[in-house]
């Protein structure tokens, strides 16, 4: 058997903006198991990549451990990468974004890496609103490790062992709104057409977007007892809409007349265009989602698509109002700004 990823693409594939064709934002072939929801996500990944004409070498991908901590081999080869220890992503993201604000921050985490070790640094991270988007396979176990329940596992599911599980779940969307997160929305690992512009998005967002993305394990975690499986995903998951991404300098159009559309502005001049029908999610409000999140659960749904989204967001760069010029790119002269100011500076503070 072969490991080897084919070369071939066809010659008239088609070209993004930029003249690069889909293939340029792939990465190495996948050794997740046949069937697993990440390499769905992946794809989605690639997709929205893409579609935006962004230039990889200007992506940062980080990730921690798990299953879905793998993926950044399998997407944007050209990008630039850190695989960090577990449940340590967010730091290193921080950090990294700290000294480079203009690369575009994709990270990748999954249940276990996000809702159990990495809770804390999630926590932090959402509140000071960095500029990033960050995506969690949610499977509801441990795959690495052999399929134990995670933090995200619904009460009474049951993964492979047979073991309902006992414990409340914790909600990342929920905690994430809470928290002040200005980008919040929640999608399904077979549902590219829903996933790839909610990527989009993200990325277009300005400040903390996070993607809480249900992406079934086959091998532990893909029975009928299971809430994170293929077969009750599929069943049980209520969309709040469609979704487009259009960039400022495309026409938008209606497609369906008959529905209501809802435009979003971003900060850099695209729009999300919201279809959705009359009564239903009203996205910048967050008592309402919050509300409808707890309603989904009493109905025994799961609310997919763009749950919250705040205009107003600014990220960690705004806040703190750190230099426009990113740290990576100072010399001794801009960092250093010699005695006299620094004696001015202490000072100050005496």
């Amino acid at each position: 058997m072969s490991y080897l990823k084919s070369t071939f693409r066809h010659p008239e594939s088609p070209k993004n903006a930029l003249g690069y064709t889909e293939a340029v934002y792939e990465g190495a072939l996948s050794t997740l198991c046949a069937g697993c929801g990440h390499d769905s996500v992946s794809n989605s990944i690639i997709k929205a990549c893409f579609e935006l004409s962004l230039e990889p070498h200007k992506i940062a991908k980080m990730s921690g451990i798990g299953c879905s901590s793998k993926t950044p081999a399998y997407f944007l080869r050209g990008s630039h990468g850190f695989n960090s220890v577990h449940g340590r992503m967010p730091s290193v993201t921080t950090g990294a974004n700290m000294a480079n604000r203009d690369l575009t921050y994709i990270g990748v985490s999954g249940d276990g890496d996000t809702a159990s070790i990495g809770m804390g640094q999630f926590m932090h991270l959402v509140r000071r609103n960095l500029n990033m988007v960050y995506i969690c396979m949610n499977n509801g176990v441990y795959g690495l490790t052999k399929g134990q329940d995670s933090a995200t596992a619904d009460i009474g599911s049951a993964s492979k062992k047979g073991v309902p599980n006992m414990y409340e779940p914790m909600d990342l969307c929920e905690l994430a709104i809470s928290l002040g997160s200005g980008y919040v929305a929640r999608s399904f690992s077979g549902d590219k057409d829903q996933l790839v512009p909610l990527i989009e998005g993200a990325i277009k967002h300005n400040g903390f977007a996070l993607i809480d993305c249900i992406s079934p394990c086959v091998t532990f975690n893909n029975n009928q007892k299971s809430t994170k499986s293929y077969e009750w995903v599929r069943d049980h998951k209520e969309a709040t809409g469609t979704i487009d991404l259009v960039p400022e300098e495309q026409v938008i159009e209606v497609k369906n007349p008959d529905e209501i559309l809802e435009t979003i502005s971003l900060h850099d001049g695209s729009t999300l265009n919201l279809r959705r029908h009359a009564g239903s999610l009203n996205v910048e409000s967050r008592k309402d989602v919050l509300n409808a999140l707890e309603q989904a659960k009493l109905e025994d749904q799961m609310l997919t698509g763009l749950l919250y989204h705040n205009s107003n967001s600014q990220n960690t760069h705004e806040i703190i109002n750190s230099s426009d010029k990113p740290l990576s790119s100072m010399g001794k002269q801009d960092l250093c700004p010699g005695s006299d100011i620094l004696q001015a500076i202490n000072e100050s503070l005496r």
